[in-house]
């Protein structure tokens, strides 16, 4: 990519990417995060250290295959925070992509580059990946479409591991016809919807400021839907059992790598790491447990058909000059939200909805498993209705 004034891609030099002449996806240009192997190029996850023990990839992650398969054209490798592990985009080692929307707010990450690709209008459609809100985040805060699938459904073979029973292949597009499209090559609709059951989360939108609750309420607040919880035990034992199921994942995949190499942790990765490797057997096996318990709440709650209509973030991106106060908070309140789609395996689809605070605001639809290919379409009969390109 020659054309960068967002700093979106890595500086790699050019290999050729070979895609096919036609197909599906003919047409449209792809960008991909830089955690999965591209023939012909390094895979440098956003960290000097794995940059430098990363050879010259020989074969393509399947799910980057897929998508050149069906005629999409590799334009480049994107930024991404280190190792994956954060969610504001910002990368000490190779700097911040700029959110084309709100140059003054941070793009979010870790799929920040794939984000930014998007919203400049430098690909069509951009490969993430979401742990705890890496493709989610980033597009509402970018103003895009974005796509957690269901769990497993998409192979993350090829790619960096962080938290392998959370990790998902996601994807940014410019519209919702394109993400439709997008979508259809890479999965089938193995539990299709035929009659959506709206369900409002009152205890997610309960964490919502103001300014966010109105954008919710004028997009969601005139339908048919019934009230529901999602949060069982309340919303800060979700979140803790999520970050237990994070923590002992990250403690079998990238934290040898970090004790091996003893690669310099900038701030939030060393209290992060710290804290993997403090989990016990015994907190492991209890946090799984819990996380299973909450997978199997959001089933019975969703049931074939439910719907929620949810939030994907409580406020707008932070300016990338806020207080160390909002850099330490705003991860752990987003979460909480973010975290009920990762944890039950739970497809999530993100449209713009409007603007809080002069930045973008995503709404988003979570579905039940299976279901991804008639949740996008559900989300783009409603973004229509909101007059969002879909």
């Amino acid at each position: 990519m020659h054309d960068d004034p967002f700093h979106a891609f890595l500086p790699y030099p050019p290999a050729p990417v070979a895609h096919a002449p036609d197909g599906p996806l003919s047409g449209l240009s792809l960008a991909v995060k830089d955690i999965y192997h591209v023939a012909g190029y390094r895979t440098g996850a956003g960290c000097p250290t794995w940059l430098a023990e990363s050879p010259l990839h020989q074969v393509t992650a399947p799910c980057v295959q897929m998508l050149l398969d069906a005629g999409a054209r590799f334009v480049g490798k994107t930024h991404t925070d280190e190792l994956a592990w954060s969610m504001y985009g910002m990368n000490a080692h190779f700097g911040t992509p700029v959110n084309p929307a709100a140059p003054d707010r941070i793009p979010g990450g870790s799929s920040s580059g794939s984000a930014v690709a998007v919203a400049g209008g430098l690909a069509d459609i951009a490969i993430g990946s979401d742990t705890g809100g890496s493709v989610r985040a980033p597009a509402s805060f970018c103003g895009t479409w974005g796509w957690r699938p269901t769990h497993g459904i998409i192979p993350m073979a090829g790619a960096m591991a962080l938290a392998p029973s959370l990790d998902a292949c996601g994807i940014f597009a410019r519209d919702g016809a394109v993400l439709a499209r997008t979508a259809a090559v890479m999965v089938a609709d193995s539990a299709p919807m035929t009659a959506p059951d709206l369900l409002m989360p009152a205890d997610m939108l309960a964490l919502l400021q103001p300014e966010a609750r109105a954008v919710w309420q004028a997009g969601f607040g005139d339908l048919p839907a019934r009230q529901v919880a999602v949060y069982p035990e309340g919303v800060d034992a979700a979140y803790a059992t999520f970050l237990t199921a994070v923590m002992a994942d990250a403690k079998e995949t990238i934290l040898p790598f970090i004790r091996r190499s003893r690669m310099p942790l900038v701030r939030g990765i060393d209290a992060r790491a710290d804290m993997a490797e403090a989990l016990t057997p015994d907190q492991i096996t209890q946090g799984r447990a819990a996380r299973e318990a909450f997978a199997r709440h959001m089933d019975g709650l969703l049931g074939a058909q439910g719907v929620l209509l949810a939030p994907v973030v409580h406020d707008a991106p932070f300016r990338l000059n806020a207080p160390v106060a909002v850099f330490d908070s705003f991860r752990h309140d987003s979460q909480r939200l973010l975290c009920v789609a990762g944890m039950a395996r739970l497809p999530q689809v993100v449209f713009p909805a409007g603007t809080v605070d002069g930045a973008p605001f995503g709404l988003s639809l979570i579905g039940p498993r299976g279901s991804d290919l008639s949740l996008i379409a559900l989300a783009r009969q409603m973004a229509r209705q909101l007059q969002v390109a879909a």
